[in-house]
């Protein structure tokens, strides 16, 4: 019997039973901790670490080359069999069991060389257009595109199943250790693979960073380095940017470096395609990963942006308008390249302020007015660059973001938004261009729209019993109701019109502009339904549209015509002067005798004649010599009264009467003094009477000691006594006037070191600011004045 034919099958059983249990015992172990058996160079098994570099299988990937540009077949066809290879190699490897394809790109030299020929040298979205449409390339292009971003996409993952995966920190490691991916290579995969895979990059980008933080400080080295692009294109064109470091003093012959306008054709073509691929990568980049944003922002990226398309993109489209090129395709290209390099450049600030500054609002983080502040002071920094500042504002209007601010934090200052407003408009004046139709009336609603969007909602409300929330955009719709204003009464509706706080051509442009949309309705109706909205057109067709007016305006016509304003009668007719009706009134007279006015001297009219004419005297002269005859006493002929010479009996009661009535003079018609308030004596002479009186008592007081002197015969009295007196006498005037006597300075105050009492540094200050008025401080100046006066001998 053969036992060796008995024991074979035994033995093989059980040797598929030990590699079932290695494979069972490495099932749920990282690769990094596994270990494998295989075949020495003598023969002899051995066990090696499942991440080795004798488990790399031999195989040379080619570097990648970019499609022809000419189109010749030789290229075509050399480029055709490269881009074989390279989709053979790269499938193959991706068909690799997880181990062995880490082992593979960890130690394969050639492999990590054809991946970076590819990021270095593949067409970016603007190539394409202008490379040979042939089908073949396009195709070829396309399959090396896509394999190599699936080959990025697996160099990424750390755990493709429960059984084929790395440690986390192990797996930061390998690929920051290996310079697998690191901050450029990140930027070009995001400018490659960017459109239409963002979603995938994310996550790829996200684990990158999240597995091994590292990346975060390459990318804080990264962002100088991405200044210095600025620098270089300012440098390059002969420029200046404020916010630049300069790395090296100025040369003495900087003022003769080409500009824009004067250095080559070529130059300038590699200027503007040097900051196409820059503006178009770092743009894919902050979209495609938004929380790098954050490491752009705190390194004061944004300034610098601003000041540099401020500085250097006017000189560079007047380069490519006004230089003359050879090529006219190429102008175009350049024109379209600096468009794209300007668009994505005003996309990267908004990209900065929206996740840095709007987008906390709309989540409603905690110090939302922190956040509010930092994006109206970025808004306010922008206004002394006025290119930037328009060309930012067609893109992303201002006036939405400040609308939304005004709903999520309603404390800010309305006048400091205005001013940010009329900044704005002032940046398009600026420029010499006007603003799209679409922007021209700022429309409330569009930023509620965006906050409802972004699922903001300003008021925080809360849904009523059996009715639903209402939500952002439908919230703004809804105005105040005024139900017990709005009578469908004409005379409510003129008072209306009439108290319109806008002017009469804003109101006339308001109707026009909602008639033209609904020609149907009435004027009238209008405009109560614009006085119900606050003036607010664009809300007033949308509730008109909608049918979501409030009961009131529902309830009036809808033709109803607009009330006829009321003539305002004519000033002229009601005035009242001197001259009315006289010759020359030419409100009331249709003809006047021109004959009797002229300006300056009369033609044939001799200035002697005029002198010498008295007519004027002899006129007055009767009525003047009736005053010459002064009759004392008239005598009485017999038959002859009073009343014959128009004159009346004396009555002396009338007389009485008339005097003690002032007849006519209290009437109250007439606008008398006496009516309004008595007579009442001046204050200013009460008080000098009152003075009087005070002086006369004084005088008699100072009399009274004298009269009453009982000893006369003292020949001098004794002045201590008179001084008491007349001390007295001053201290009871003071009392009756209210005089409070000055204090007494007191600027020597306590020994030092025991502090001083406010009183006494009062009188140091006022002593230390007056000592000039006395002392000899101001002998000079006596002196001057007694030798100009003559007094002192010079």
């Amino acid at each position: 019997m053969n036992w060796g034919l008995l024991l074979e099958p035994e033995t093989i059983t059980t040797r598929d039973k030990t590699q079932r249990r290695e494979a069972m015992a490495c099932a749920r172990v990282p690769l990094d901790e596994q270990q494998v058996t295989e075949p020495g160079p003598l023969g002899r098994e051995r066990s090696l670490p499942a991440l080795h570099p004798e488990r790399k299988e031999e195989r040379c990937f080619v570097p990648y080359k970019p499609p022809p540009e000419d189109g010749s077949p030789a290229v075509v066809e050399e480029f055709l069999e490269y881009a074989r290879f390279i989709i053979e190699d790269l499938e193959w490897l991706l068909a690799l069991p997880h181990d062995k394809f880490w082992c593979q790109v960890v130690f394969d030299e050639s492999l990590q060389a054809c991946l970076d020929s590819y990021l270095h040298h593949a067409p970016r979205s603007l190539d394409l257009a202008a490379l040979p449409s042939s089908p073949a390339v396009a195709e070829m292009q396309r399959s090396v595109h896509k394999v190599v971003f699936l080959t990025f996409l697996r160099m990424a993952t750390h755990k493709e199943s429960k059984e084929s995966f790395l440690t986390p920190s192990v797996f930061g490691e390998i690929i920051y250790e290996n310079f697998l991916f690191d901050i450029p290579k990140i930027l070009d995969l995001c400018v490659l693979f960017g459109k239409g895979n963002s979603q995938l990059l994310h996550k790829m980008i996200d684990n990158i960073f999240t597995q091994q933080p590292s990346y975060y400080s390459d990318l804080d080295e990264t962002v100088p380095t991405v200044l210095q692009v600025f620098d270089s294109v300012l440098e390059k064109c002969g420029l200046h940017c404020e916010g630049a470091t300069a790395m090296e003093p100025m040369k003495l012959n900087a003022h003769k470096q080409a500009n824009a306008m004067t250095m080559s054709p070529q130059d300038l073509v590699d200027i503007i395609l040097y900051l196409c691929d820059s503006a178009t990568t770092i743009h894919a980049f902050l979209d495609i990963y938004p929380a790098a944003c954050s490491i752009f922002y705190s390194n004061g990226f944004l300034s610098r942006l601003t000041s540099f398309y401020e500085t250097v993109v006017p000189d560079l489209e007047k380069a490519v308008k006004k230089r003359n090129f050879d090529d006219k395709g190429l102008q175009d290209d350049l024109w379209k390249r600096l468009s794209h390099s300007c668009r994505k450049m005003v996309e990267m600030a908004h990209l900065l302020l929206h996740h840095t500054c709007l987008q906390p609002i709309l989540e409603g983080r905690e110090n939302m007015q922190t956040f509010a502040e930092d994006l109206l002071q970025h808004f306010t920094s922008f206004l002394p660059e006025k290119r930037f500042l328009s060309d930012y504002d067609e893109q992303f209007p201002i006036s939405d973001d400040i609308s939304l601010l005004h709903q999520a934090v309603p404390v800010i200052d309305e006048t400091r938004t205005s001013y940010l407003l009329q900044g704005v408009e002032s940046a398009w004046e600026s420029v010499g261009r006007r603003k799209p139709p679409s922007q021209v009336q700022t429309k409330a609603n569009q930023g509620a729209a965006a906050a409802a969007s972004a699922g903001f909602n300003p008021q925080n409300q809360i849904p009523e019993s059996g009715g639903e929330s209402v939500r952002g955009a439908e919230a703004m719709l809804e105005a105040p109701r005024r139900e017990n204003n709005l009578k469908p009464k004409m005379c409510n509706l003129v008072f209306r019109v009439l108290a319109c706080p806008l002017s009469e051509g804003e109101l006339e442009s308001l109707l026009s502009c909602i008639s033209d949309l609904l020609p149907d309705l009435g004027e009238g109706f209008l405009l109560a339904c614009l006085e119900a909205y606050d003036y607010n057109s664009e809300l007033v067709i949308n509730n008109i549209l909608e049918d979501r007016l409030t009961p009131s305006l529902d309830k009036l016509d809808r033709a109803l015509s607009r009330p006829v304003k009321e003539e305002v009668p004519n000033v002229l007719s009601d005035r009242s002067n001197v001259f009315d009706d006289d010759e020359f009134d030419v409100f009331r007279r249709d003809q006047v005798d021109m004959s009797r006015v002229w300006k300056g001297r009369r033609k044939g009219e001799d200035p002697r004649d005029m002198l010498n004419d008295k007519r004027h005297i002899d006129e007055q002269r009767a009525r003047y010599q009736t005053y010459e005859t002064v009759v004392d006493e008239v005598v009485l002929e017999p038959g002859e009264t009073a009343a014959t010479y128009g004159l009346d009996d004396y009555d002396d009661e009338y007389d009485d009467t008339y005097d003690m009535n002032q007849i006519g003079a209290n009437d109250l018609d007439r606008d008398s003094v006496l009516n309004r308030r008595p007579f009442t004596i001046p204050q200013i002479l009460r008080k000098a009477n009152k003075q009087e009186e005070e002086e006369e008592g004084e005088d008699e007081e100072e009399r009274e000691p004298l009269q009453h002197n009982v000893n006369r015969d003292q020949f001098v009295q004794d002045p201590a006594l008179l001084r008491e007196r007349a001390e007295a006498r001053r201290a009871a005037m003071h009392q009756r006037r209210g005089f409070k006597p000055e204090r007494t300075s007191n600027v020597v105050g306590q020994p030092k070191g025991q502090g001083q009492s406010t009183d006494t540094l009062l009188d140091r200050r006022k002593k230390e600011a007056n000592k000039t008025r006395v002392g000899n401080h101001n002998r000079r100046s006596m002196a001057d004045r007694k030798r100009n006066k003559g007094m002192i001998p010079s």
